[in-house]
């Protein structure tokens, strides 16, 4: 009767613990409402949000229809590349994955679709979101996830038939996440082009800020507080009690991740700040924000398994890694308001790298065998763990790469060329709010301060 008390104590205390996690990272979305919404010109916030609030409801449908049986089904149709299809919470049982771990995972698979709608923000007919986002969420996300996160993924560091006897550690995903939003991005990006105005007529790039640094900064602390259910809220367990102790558990690596995680976020972010203000001249909070986030995309693959001096170097790594991005993108005349490409993109895999060049063997063995004694695991590189930890970080990206390019590029070149993904070029001049939503987001905004180009496109409308 004791032990099944206990037990019973413990089932309640993970779950709690996982359910206050999902909640963290769901505060997520505010945080990319808020960042986007200042990201952009003023003509296009009401447009932003609403994409942001889509990006949530269509992604709860496609996930629960199909995205979470596909990324973690177990039954009679699982295999090492997609899970059970169909119905997701039909065809799992519950005792393997309950209604806890489905929120949990859901908060995950929406935010993949909000770092791809900052990358084809300002220029996107508000169909294409629909289209895309249950497309991304319910399928394309759902199957890397099952890869590296289900135990009978080809890539999972939890498979019986281990890839390189390692197989690839994403603990949070900077793979699986944001690597994917990323290059989802990437393609969405490239086929619609550039905003208008962006660039003038000899390819020099033309400065287009965000109209209010204010939400950035808020989304940038909103994103940061939710990225401790990320990370260290990965651990879904947090009550598991290793065999060789009696005071180390995963109670003992949440604190860790929760440090890794800060550190690499504060480091770049510095870097950032320094290395912009030598590039521009100037101090820019607005870098310091998206360098910041970049130090937490890279992390979130080895928050578990790394040590906090690592985690720095992670960080000062990923604030150069969306420099030299952003400095190549605007010579390639490519246009992404939020740097979502670059940052979730470029840090995502900068992250995979990483991991498989500074993983500690004790922590590798504390996330993925419970710390169980007389085990042996690869890690680090530079740790001394040899190359087949870093040889299955490097194919996981060329995978996920590989994947989102044959779904998603194909997807977005349907869409442009049925006419129903970016606006015309008169509405893009408008502003979005005015074309496709019947108003500004501010009630306050005066026809004098709307784009000189306002007149010009209700003289088009009326003659049409």
């Amino acid at each position: 009767m004791e032990a099944s008390w206990e037990a019973s104590v413990t089932d309640s205390i993970n779950t709690i613990y996982l359910l206050f996690s999902a909640y963290l990272v769901f505060v997520m979305q505010l945080g990319f409402a808020m960042l986007c919404a200042g990201s952009v010109q003023a003509k296009n916030a009401m447009n932003i949000m609403l994409t942001n609030v889509v990006d949530a409801v269509v992604g709860s449908i496609s996930y629960y229809l199909f995205g979470f049986a596909f990324a973690f089904g177990d039954g009679s149709g699982s295999n090492p590349f997609i899970g059970t299809s169909f119905f997701a919470l039909k065809d799992i049982p519950s005792s393997t994955y309950d209604y806890s771990y489905f929120l949990y995972q859901w908060a995950f698979a929406i935010a993949v679709a909000g770092i791809t709608s900052g990358s084809i923000a300002e220029r996107t007919q508000f169909s294409a979101y629909l289209v895309f986002s249950f497309f991304l969420t319910g399928f394309v996300y759902p199957i890397v996830a099952h890869w590296v996160w289900s135990s009978s993924g080809w890539l999972s560091p939890s498979s019986s038939d281990l890839l390189f006897g390692s197989g690839a550690i994403d603990f949070a995903g900077s793979g699986v996440v944001h690597l994917v939003g990323g290059i989802a991005g990437l393609w969405g990006s490239l086929i619609e082009g550039p905003r208008a105005g962006r660039f003038d007529a000899f390819g020099k790039p033309v400065l287009m800020r965000g109209h209010n640094a204010t939400l950035v900064v808020l989304g940038t602390f909103l994103l940061w507080f939710g990225w401790f259910g990320f990370n260290p809220g990965s651990f879904d367990k947090i009550l598991v009690s290793y065999p060789t102790t009696s005071d180390q558990g995963n109670w003992t690596a949440i604190g860790r991740t929760a440090v890794t995680t800060t550190l690499a976020g504060s480091t770049a972010g510095l870097v950032t700040l320094f290395g912009r203000r030598l590039l521009v001249g100037h101090w820019d909070a607005l870098d310091v924000c998206n360098g910041l986030l970049g130090g937490f995309v890279a992390i979130t693959s080895g928050c578990s398994v790394v040590d906090p001096w690592a985690a720095i170097i992670c960080g000062f790594v990923s604030a150069w890694v969306l420099i030299g991005l952003n400095i190549v993108a605007l010579k390639l005349r490519f246009d992404d308001p939020l740097e979502a490409t670059q940052l979730h993109g470029g840090c995502g895999a900068w992250g995979l790298i990483f991991t498989g060049l500074f993983a500690k063997e004790e922590f590798v063995i504390q996330a993925y065998d419970s710390g169980e004694s007389g085990v042996s695991r690869p890690y680090g590189l530079f740790m001394g763990g040899g190359w087949a930890l870093l040889g299955a970080q490097v194919v996981e990206v060329l995978a996920i790469v590989g994947w989102v390019s044959a779904t998603m590029g194909p997807l977005f070149y349907a869409l442009h060329k049925l006419n129903i993904l970016r606006i015309s070029v008169e509405e893009e001049l408008a502003g979005l709010d005015i074309s496709s939503h019947g108003g500004y987001a501010y009630t306050g905004h005066a026809e004098e301060s709307r784009p000189r180009f306002y007149a010009d496109y209700v003289r088009l409308q009326d003659q049409s």
